[in-house]
């Protein structure tokens, strides 16, 4: 948003963050995959209801940069999904995949707090409680899961894709972030620069997804 207003200044720019997946399908065909609405950042011409649609709700929120702290917590799973090469749906169903998942939030959280950050989840859970939540058995876990957010069988992140086209990814605004306010705050994200370094690895190989378990991604830079 800072970098935007700075190059448009004559122009309003409100923040927003878009909670759900949409993958490219190929020949002009965008296939939105999980659920969510659409928020903003409230301004006084109440832009979001303006662009409020049956089919695509937008919403104002009060503290849209908690939004997007939350946010980012749950994007931290668009590269373990990209290394994994499962849609989102199989691979949030595996207790192992789940728990890697909770121990890098747990990494990514203890972050954010000494940056003096608070973020806002957008689910009835807050951000703190949600890698308990991800760490239930899978029965569980999926019963709960299903009544917060709907995930149909194509759902990938958008790293995925990424990937599988040859692009670099976002993981620097991602996990590198973390490792970045890490060190800046003297603290350890070993679990999210490890996953940094296998994103960076997969660019430059360009084979798309390397495949990985999550305890092959455990794995690196240990013993």
């Amino acid at each position: 948003v800072s970098v935007l207003r700075d190059a448009l200044p004559d122009h309003d720019v409100l923040a927003g963050m878009v909670p759900f997946n949409v993958l490219s399908l190929g020949e002009g065909h965008f296939h939105r995959a999980t659920s969510g609405d659409i928020l903003l950042e409230k301004d006084d011409p109440d832009i979001a209801k303006l662009l409020s649609r049956p089919e695509l709700v937008f919403r104002s929120v009060d503290d849209i940069e908690g939004v997007q702290w939350g946010k980012l917590l749950i994007n931290l799973n668009n590269a373990l999904n990209a290394l994994s090469g499962l849609p989102l749906r199989d691979q949030l169903a595996q207790r192992s995949w789940r728990t890697l998942f909770a121990d890098q939030m747990r990494e990514a959280l203890a972050v954010i707090k000494a940056e003096g950050i608070a973020p806002l989840s957008t689910t009835p859970l807050p951000a703190s409680f949600t890698p308990f939540i991800l760490k239930l058995p899978d029965a569980l876990f999926t019963r709960i899961a299903a009544s917060m957010v709907k995930i149909d069988p194509k759902a990938r992140s958008s790293m995925w894709e990424d990937l599988q086209r040859g692009r670099r990814t976002e993981i620097g605004h991602l996990q590198g972030l973390i490792v970045t306010l890490a060190e800046r705050h003297g603290l350890k994200a070993p679990l999210s620069a490890r996953i940094v370094a296998l994103i960076r690895n997969a660019e430059e190989a360009r084979k798309g997804s390397p495949g990985l378990t999550p305890e092959q991604i455990r794995a690196v830079g240990q013993g």
